[in-house]
């Protein structure tokens, strides 16, 4: 390396430093609403990459900001809002997180406090860079329905480690595009689709879950989805798939076949209310260490096989209404079950058909009420 490329990559670490120092100081609510300033298009929102108030606040030189930005806060979001509905697009600051977002709105302090769009803008496009301290995206645009599309445009960061909540109750939208997502470092996605009723599709095929610990409720209520491509999740740390497809009642099918589950403690109503699944093979299943398999399948109307041949349920204390509402099945094998630790079973086989109990009933007297 020449002297010239050691002085600008030396000068560089100094202006990286120093920005960054002085951007982890803006810890106040004012602050961020002297970020905004008055709307110049009516047409479009636009973000604030630089203004004058920042200059002054920080006392950095306008080129020099927008080349760090460009650097190292490259994570841009573009946004499509619903044309019939206006409301909340995005949770600006979250002091539970301590999570400042850098977003073009309006200079009015009121306005900025709800985080409501302007009923009288002609919004078409909204863009939003995440500036590089933000860390979580914990529930970034939860309630906001009134978002159509979201694209993760650029995301040249993987410094994110939480994504609980993300889109939960997005219910107009209709489309994500993860294709530049980074979830390298990302330990909880619980609830990030919660209640995204207006979701027929999700692909998270790109998604590195490798440290993800957290998958409870993460398509929760997503009632309209019809398929889910999760071929490429890695879940070797997962401890918690509670209510993880819970109320899925379009999904017809689930391939799991990939899944680790080693690891996981907490099955709790997983399945519940999936209506439309007619098989589910968890034969590659390892439940050595849940402890917790209550309404797991409770309410698969529709379900009509179900292999769980490879169950340990050593550990389980609770299988209450496990299998209740699954007036398809017709068999079921638990020769691999124990029930040596079982201290919740009721209802385990509630509202099933009357020829599963009996043949249940055969083997074990006692789960058949």
């Amino acid at each position: 390396m020449n002297s010239k490329n050691l002085i600008n990559n030396e000068k560089d670490e100094l202006i990286h430093n120093k920005l960054k120092n002085k951007f982890e100081n803006i810890k106040s609510n004012y602050f961020l609403q002297k970020l905004f300033n008055n709307i110049q298009k009516k047409t479009s929102l636009e973000i604030i990459k630089y203004n004058k108030n920042i200059q002054q606040k920080l006392n950095i030189n306008i080129n020099t900001y927008k080349e760090y930005s460009e650097m190292y806060s490259s994570i841009e979001i573009e946004i499509i809002p619903h044309e019939n509905k206006y409301g909340k697009f995005i949770n600006i600051y979250n002091k539970k997180e301590e999570a400042y977002y850098n977003i073009y709105f309006d200079n009015n302090k009121e306005i900025i406090k709800r985080g409501y769009l302007n009923k009288e803008e002609k919004v078409k496009i909204i863009k939003i860079i995440i500036s590089y301290q933000v860390k979580s995206f914990y529930y970034l645009f939860s309630e906001c329905d009134c978002i159509k599309s979201i694209y993760f445009k650029k995301f040249h960061r993987n410094n994110i480690i939480n994504m609980s909540g993300i889109f939960n109750e997005c219910s107009s939208l209709e489309e994500i595009n993860f294709s530049n997502f980074n979830t390298d470092n990302v330990i909880n996605m619980s609830f990030i689709f919660s209640n995204c009723t207006s979701l027929k599709e999700i692909d998270v095929s790109n998604f590195n879950a490798i440290n993800v610990k957290d998958m409870s409720y993460m398509f929760r209520y997503c009632s309209l989805l019809e398929k889910i491509n999760l071929s490429s999740f890695n879940t070797n740390n997962i401890n918690n798939m509670k209510g993880m497809f819970k109320g899925c009642k379009s999904l017809k099918e689930i391939n799991l076949s990939n899944f680790k589950t080693n690891k996981v403690t907490n099955m709790d109503e997983m399945f519940l209310e999936c209506s439309s699944l007619i098989e589910i093979d968890l034969s590659n299943f390892e439940t050595n260490n849940v402890i917790n398999m209550s309404c797991m399948f409770s309410d698969c109307s529709s379900l009509e096989k179900i292999n769980l041949s490879n169950f340990n349920t050593n550990k389980v204390i609770d299988m209450s209404c496990m299998f209740s509402g699954c007036s398809a099945l017709k068999e079921i094998d638990l020769h691999n079950f124990n029930f040596n630790n079982i201290t919740h079973k009721s209802y385990m086989f509630n509202n099933c058909s009357n020829e599963l109990k009996m043949k249940i009933k055969e083997r074990f007297k006692n789960l058949v009420e």
